[in-house]
């Protein structure tokens, strides 16, 4: 690609403040392929003015919800012209493979679907308080949302807020991760191509700590949705406090999969492979801990050693299994909690690295994990699995929900009743039974406890952006 590519402010596509910008490695090889250009206090000021101007005129407020969908379904579809340029920068920038990177593009375009389907259905209700008083309530937007996406699904990510966002008619300034800022310009390039108002979408890549001086805790940024770490998320609420600003919380998970003795291994292993191999384990609501009934416990770890053995490695471009990590500062990260853990667990396969270039680490597998150890509680977020046994349910139950997190869980059983009284003692925002991932916009998405608070995607997602507003008259 090897060019500088410009954050999007106002409608236009503009450089760096004092022309700055910030390198993009491939991390696949470690070698630098273009440079984005990088946001400061000046670009900061110039988004939200616009935004607030975009919000005060009521760009999209006062445009009727058939004008709104028809905008989200215009983005849609240029989210779909730009797949390919877009997903191939993807690929480069965050490791994944291209199949994957192509296909969060697909996922942006299905979220602005959704979302302009529910533009006319954001609907308010009457409230019976007897015959001489109307009394009913209508959602109202927040103003000026301020979106800050990680780097391991940015488009998707920034595609279902955005578009929850506009459905409602608020403005939003979104946050593009340092490490992965060329996937999301090219969904500026798809908001732009569409027609969005001036101002009502600004797209900058920035700094964090410099996003958390300028933006975060001012007085004139009306919403904060963050989806990254538990630490940046408690520094972004605690700023926020200060002005009452409401936030949406997505902060990670150890979610565990619990694999009863009638499960079917095929499953478990493809929910492994969907969770700790696919973007080599960089999904906040992967299943990382894996609870198997003792009975099964071996045929499961052979089924393990055989998935290990028969995974590809190598670069997200040539769509192999197994991808990179996105930075070598993540995979020292890895290295660092795998050695942490080794003392609380028996090493079945992996726990090193391959000798290639790029930010490669093995799929790891450990048995015999201790639940309290920090294999057992701390997200690692990386190709690495934790196995521990069980022989009665209940403390299947008590392993899983043992750790501060409640993103995601699962059972894997024929037995219905037995999957659904389980689900219900999970303590997560979502619990999927014989799979990993439904996948559907429509479906919401949160957690519990340290994984944050709030729900992105499906209908939940609007009442994030929009307060709803109590009115009542007197007819007598």
């Amino acid at each position: 690609m090897g060019s500088t590519f410009q954050n999007y402010v106002a409608g236009e596509f503009v450089d760096g403040d004092s022309g700055r910008s910030i390198p993009v490695t491939d991390p696949a090889t470690g070698v630098v392929f273009a440079e984005h250009a990088l946001a400061g206090p000046e670009t900061f000021e110039a988004a939200v003015a616009a935004g607030r101007e975009a919000f005060t005129q009521g760009l999209l407020t006062r445009a009727n919800p058939a004008q709104r969908a028809r905008l989200m379904n215009r983005i849609a579809a240029e989210l779909r012209a730009v797949k390919s340029d877009g997903g191939r920068a993807l690929c480069f920038e965050q490791g994944k493979a291209l199949s994957k990177a192509e296909d969060e593009f697909e996922k942006a375009a299905a979220a602005f679907e959704y979302y302009a389907g529910l533009a006319d259905k954001a609907e308010g209700r009457q409230i019976p308080v007897g015959e001489t008083i109307i009394d009913f309530t209508m959602l109202e937007p927040l103003g000026l949302s301020l979106q800050i996406v990680p780097w391991n699904f940015p488009v998707s990510i920034a595609a279902r807020s955005i578009a929850a966002a506009m459905v409602t008619g608020n403005s939003v300034i979104l946050k593009a991760p340092e490490l992965t800022p060329i996937g999301l310009h090219h969904l500026a390039r798809a908001l732009d191509a569409a027609g969005v108002p001036k101002g009502t979408v600004s797209v900058i890549n920035a700094l964090g700590a410099e996003v958390g001086e300028h933006l975060i805790g001012r007085d004139d940024i009306d919403q904060i949705t963050f989806t990254g770490s538990v630490a940046t998320g408690k520094a972004i609420l605690s700023a926020a406090a200060q002005n009452v600003v409401p936030c949406v919380m997505e902060l990670g998970g150890k979610s565990a999969g619990i694999a009863l003795a009638d499960a079917n291994i095929d499953k478990v292993i493809a929910a492994v492979h969907g969770s700790v191999i696919t973007n080599a384990g960089q999904v906040c609501s992967g299943m990382t801990r894996l609870v198997v009934h003792r009975s099964r416990q071996d045929e499961i770890l052979e089924a393990l050693n055989a998935l290990s053995a028969a995974v590809t490695v190598g670069a997200g471009i040539d769509n192999a299994d197994l991808t990179p990590l996105v930075s070598e500062t993540q995979r020292e990260r890895v290295i660092d909690c795998v050695d942490r853990g080794r003392p609380g667990g028996t090493i079945v396969c992996g726990g090193t690295v391959p000798d290639r270039s790029g930010f490669f680490y093995d799929f790891t597998v450990f048995s015999d994990v201790d639940p309290a150890g920090p294999l057992g509680q701390e997200e690692v977020f990386g190709p690495v699995l934790s196995v521990m046994a069980f022989d009665e349910i209940e403390e299947a139950i008590e392993i899983a929900n043992a750790t501060p997190y409640g993103l995601a869980a699962g059972i894997f059983t024929d037995r219905l009743n037995d999957g659904l009284s389980i689900a219900k003692k999970l303590r997560a925002g979502q619990v999927y039974g014989n799979l990993w991932h439904a996948g559907s916009i429509a479906a919401p998405f949160g957690g519990f406890g340290q994984s944050g608070y709030g729900r992105e995607r499906g209908y939940e997602a609007v009442y994030n952006y929009a307060a709803s507003k109590n009115i009542a008259f007197s007819i007598d």
